[in-house]
């Protein structure tokens, strides 16, 4: 729909932003930032003419070979998955307040949580939050809670965007001390000395790790618990179809980006955050929980329960503010999942970590690329490339758009010629000729 503003609203912009007119306006905006190819002729053009006009300019986008993951990744996305999410019933369904209005969006909620509880082999789950990033802050906040402790223990290789998160959330209220990973995971006796403090509310490790990295979750999981702290572990949800669920290694706390289970890349977003923790943390978490119950006459029935937030009653003891869940990319989440089921999420994984592989022997037949840590990984791996990666990635995107991956020289000077590359099942044997190609012109 479009509604234009009418002469006096129009007028009435303009005079707050001190011009005449919208030419006048325009005519401010610098000359580099007009695209040339959006000029028309003075004279209108009516719809098919637009149209037409706008079909010829998109038709000069040409995406990119992309090599790059750490945390948001270009995957395959079934087309059933967009079919049936957007049928009119799930598309424009809204916010569940009254519930016997909304039984099969509670249900579709209900459904998503079920499958994330069997993912992630935790107790219990939510309606999903916003991302991933928000998900684990909002573990944290719960865990601060919990035990009334204000230290936190991170790995350093936990995703930098989620780190940020976690201190803006916590807002300087708690200490937040690094973990150590020098040889690519963390270091457990660094780690035994660190829980010595007495006033550690939770450890949070992420893994595959920022690197790709696969961390001995049952050992530092283990280590934590024994000495009365809560773990809180972010795991990549493809990468379970083979590694050890936080269930598993008995996380109180589990999270992660939804992103990967059918969402498409779109700019950073709309994602999911996936969270997950033990039942005896249930009045803990946050966002929305929709349980299955029945009627007076017995009849099966979904509802929102355990909802101590800030849009409702008992707002003093609210747990979070978060007052919204991702419901169309939950659903989305939950048609993926039921496509793929246990078997074929295990063949996604596997697809996904050879894919890894065979990218990174092609890259090393090349001398002078050298694997970064030669330690069990994912779909992602660090090599170094003996020269400073950011301008290198570049000239080869302008030059033969592909996009090498991601440069680490923001983790510090020792990662200043290392790169971040992630393969998942969207690459094939012809791409990686092309990066390995593109890499051996440049190096």
């Amino acid at each position: 729909m479009y509604s234009a503003n009418t002469k006096e609203d129009q007028t009435s912009m303009l005079k707050e932003i001190g011009v005449s007119s919208f030419e006048e306006l325009i005519r401010q905006i610098p000359e580099k930032f007009l695209n040339p190819a959006f000029k028309f002729n003075d004279k209108a053009l009516d719809e098919m003419q637009i149209l037409k006009r706008f079909e010829e300019l998109a038709s000069k986008n040409t995406p990119p070979l992309n090599f790059v993951g750490a945390g948001a990744y270009e995957r395959y996305v079934p087309a059933a998955v967009k079919y049936i999410s957007q049928r009119g019933e799930f598309l424009t369904a809204y916010t569940p307040y009254q519930a016997e209005a909304s039984q099969g969006l509670l249900q579709t909620i209900y459904e998503y949580q079920s499958l994330v509880c069997a993912l992630f082999e935790m107790d219990v789950s939510n309606a999903s939050l916003y991302d991933g990033a928000t998900s684990l802050a909002e573990a944290v906040k719960a865990a601060v809670r919990i035990t009334g402790k204000k230290e936190i223990i991170c790995s350093n290789l936990l995703n930098p965007e989620y780190e940020k998160t976690i201190r803006t959330y916590v807002n300087g209220s708690c200490l937040i001390t690094k973990l150590n990973s020098p040889n690519g995971v963390c270091e457990t006796n660094t780690l035994n000395e660190k829980l010595e403090s007495g006033n550690i509310a939770c450890v949070i490790v992420q893994n595959p790790n920022f690197l790709g990295i696969i961390e001995d979750m049952p050992k530092i999981s283990e280590i934590t618990r024994s000495k009365g702290v809560l773990f809180i572990a972010c795991a990549d949800p493809v990468s379970l179809g083979l590694l050890k669920p936080p269930g598993a290694y008995e996380a109180d706390f589990a999270v992660g980006e939804g992103q990967s289970l059918g969402l498409p890349l779109n700019f950073g977003g709309p994602y999911l955050g996936i969270f997950t923790c033990k039942k005896k943390y249930l009045r803990q978490m946050p966002g929305r929980i929709v349980g299955m119950t029945k009627d007076k006459e017995g009849k099966r029935g979904f509802v929102l329960t355990i909802q101590a937030r800030e849009q409702h009653i008992r707002r003093n003891r609210a747990s979070s503010n978060i007052c919204s869940n991702e419901a169309l990319c939950a659903l989305m989440a939950g048609i993926y999942l039921t496509l793929l089921g246990p078997k074929g999420l295990r063949e996604l994984a596997l697809l996904n970590h050879n894919n890894a592989l065979a990218a990174l022997d092609k890259l090393t037949k090349n001398q002078k690329i050298k694997l970064r840590f030669a330690r069990p990984f994912f779909n992602e791996f660090v090599v170094d490339l003996g020269t400073e990666t950011s301008l290198l990635r570049k000239k080869i995107l302008k030059e033969e758009n592909i996009d090498i991956g991601l440069p680490l020289g923001f983790m510090g000077e020792e990662f200043r010629n290392c790169l971040l590359v992630c393969a998942t099942e969207t690459k094939n044997e012809e791409d990686f000729e092309r990066l390995a190609g593109a890499l051996e012109k440049n190096l």
